[in-house]
């Protein structure tokens, strides 16, 4: 097999192509939704480098295989080529979001004031994949103005915005460390 290379010189005038071939330009909302899914599973790669427990670690490499998938899915266009089986996203992967949510979230206190990224550098970096996430699923709704997209793509992204929320709690109270609180007296 021959390698591939790396650089085609087909996107220098701005123009890149969707899963199928079809080209679109480079500022196109469907590049603009998968291109943050693809940032956002970046910083989910960082974030793994940063977790303790393997079994946060396996989580977030699912969650990674599902925005893979996405990815997938938003690269493409469906009146131009049909989508793979593999594209989509089963409810049986929502449910094990909201699964590991209630895990997290029922060890952790409850809530009383609003919290500040932070507490540890695991947690700000699940605030950061938390605020990547919700851009990611703005620009997926912005798509879904003038293309389909299939509700479980959106309901997948925003559970795991609210994912990111409860992990990075968990990550501020471990071995000791503490949420940071709004201090909503500060002029």
């Amino acid at each position: 097999m021959e390698k591939s290379r790396i650089y085609t010189k087909g996107g220098d005038k701005g123009m890149t192509s969707l899963v199928g071939g079809h080209r679109v330009s480079k500022a196109d909302c469907r590049i603009e939704s998968y291109g943050t899914v693809d940032e956002l599973n970046s910083f989910v790669g960082l974030l793994i480098t940063s977790v303790e427990t393997e079994a946060t670690r396996d989580f977030l490499l699912f969650v990674q295989h599902k925005l893979f998938t996405i990815g997938s899915y938003l690269a493409t266009d469906p009146e131009k080529t049909e989508f793979r089986i593999e594209s989509r996203v089963s409810p049986e992967s929502i449910e094990r979001i909201e699964k590991e949510i209630d895990r997290i979230d029922s060890a952790l206190p409850k809530m009383k004031t609003f919290l500040l990224p932070g507490g540890s550098p695991s947690a700000a970096l699940a605030h950061v994949c938390r605020t990547v996430c919700r851009r990611a699923e703005r620009r997926i709704h912005r798509l879904r103005e003038t293309a389909e997209v299939e509700d479980p793509v959106l309901i997948f992204i925003n559970r795991l915005s609210d994912y990111f929320f409860v992990l990075g709690r968990e990550e501020s109270l471990k071995n000791g460390g503490k949420e940071i609180i709004w201090d909503n007296t500060c002029i």
